[in-house]
């Protein structure tokens, strides 16, 4: 039986690939600061969760130790600089350092699409950049086995995406909507959890190692396409959707940092819209979910599954039971 440590496993992703895993029959551990947080989880047999804090280089290291392979898919999507370098750069350094002092090799890391070891200095933004210097952190560490996947947004029934697109055009007459034009290529967070699964059985044919894999869906779509599909499918407006305004660059920007100033975590920051101005789809020069023999599913596919009609009305869905029926037609 592997063992395999999931970092971040009580996250979006996380959860839908810790249950891939135990499917399989293999052991997980899964390590989180506080243990409620892992309540849709640790009901799953042969699995295993800690408290304790990532962070911790000493913490991280006995963690490490007597696991087959690591999944690294802790991230933050706003913050500071430093905050930035301590989720995306500092973590995958002391992962390193754990795994190396662990004999452990096997690691499997979710960076981002835009994200470049090569130049990671030239990204547009904060996060984009603390991305890239993770994935050089991990190439410079001595002998890691290393697969990364760069994700383009990911949605599903649980998303924060389009979920909350759809609940604001419930709330809100009209979607002043900055970086309209932006570019993104959707990805079913069930594909990129098989991505990772199909990495981690790829022990013995090496496949995958020292590779990095664009995990894309198979259409783009401007950022205003998504909040207008998010409107219609969720029946806002008898599936006619809010009007959506796009907003000037510098109108924009204003937006981003008053939503900043409110509580709690921003629905846009301006280092989003600095991500933003790099399309978020694939490169074209590296491999896809194709090469890893997945079939990426179609937003208008999945999406209307969860935030379609319940019952004879409309309404979010948003569960578990739901994401497991649609899994099985792709």
């Amino acid at each position: 039986m592997k063992k395999i440590l999931v970092l971040g496993g009580t996250g979006f992703v996380g959860r839908h690939l810790c249950e891939k895993l135990t499917q399989l029959q293999w052991r997980v551990t899964v390590p989180t600061r506080q243990e409620a947080n892992a309540r849709d989880i640790q009901m799953l047999p042969a699995l295993d969760v800690f408290e304790a804090d990532v962070h911790d280089e000493a913490a991280l290291t006995e963690l490490v130790a007597g696991h087959d392979a690591v999944v690294n898919l802790v991230a933050i999507l706003h913050g500071s600089q430093s905050d930035f370098q301590k989720v995306h750069v500092a973590l995958p350094q002391k992962l390193a350092r754990a795994c190396v002092a662990s004999g452990v090799s096997r690691v499997i890391h979710i960076s981002a699409l835009g994200a470049d070891a090569r130049n990671p200095d030239g990204a547009p933004s904060m996060y984009l950049r603390s991305k890239g210097h993770g994935e050089v952190a991990l190439h410079q560490a001595a002998r890691l086995a290393l697969t990364l996947l760069r994700p383009s947004v990911i949605f599903g029934a649980e998303d924060k995406f389009l979920n909350t697109f759809a609940q604001l055009q419930k709330t809100f007459p009209l979607i002043p909507l900055a970086g309209a034009q932006a570019l993104f290529q959707p990805v079913w967070v069930e594909n990129v959890a098989e991505a990772v699964v199909h990495s981690l059985q790829d022990a013995h044919t090496h496949a995958t190692v020292g590779k990095t894999f664009e995990a894309c869906g198979p259409a783009i779509f401007t950022l205003r396409q998504l909040v207008e599909m998010a409107g219609s499918f969720s029946g806002v407006r008898h599936g006619q959707g809010r009007p959506v305004i796009a907003l000037p660059a510098a109108l924009g920007r204003l937006q981003a940092r008053l939503m900043a100033l409110a509580p709690g975590e921003p629905l846009l920051s301006r280092d989003n819209l600095d991500s933003m101005t790099l399309p978020n789809i694939a490169s074209g020069n590296l491999p896809g979910l194709q090469a890893l023999g997945i079939t990426p599913a179609a937003v208008e596919a999945i999406a209307p599954t969860y935030l379609g009609p319940v019952g004879g009305g409309w309404g979010l869905r948003s569960n578990l039971t739901l994401k497991r029926k649609t899994a099985g037609r792709f």
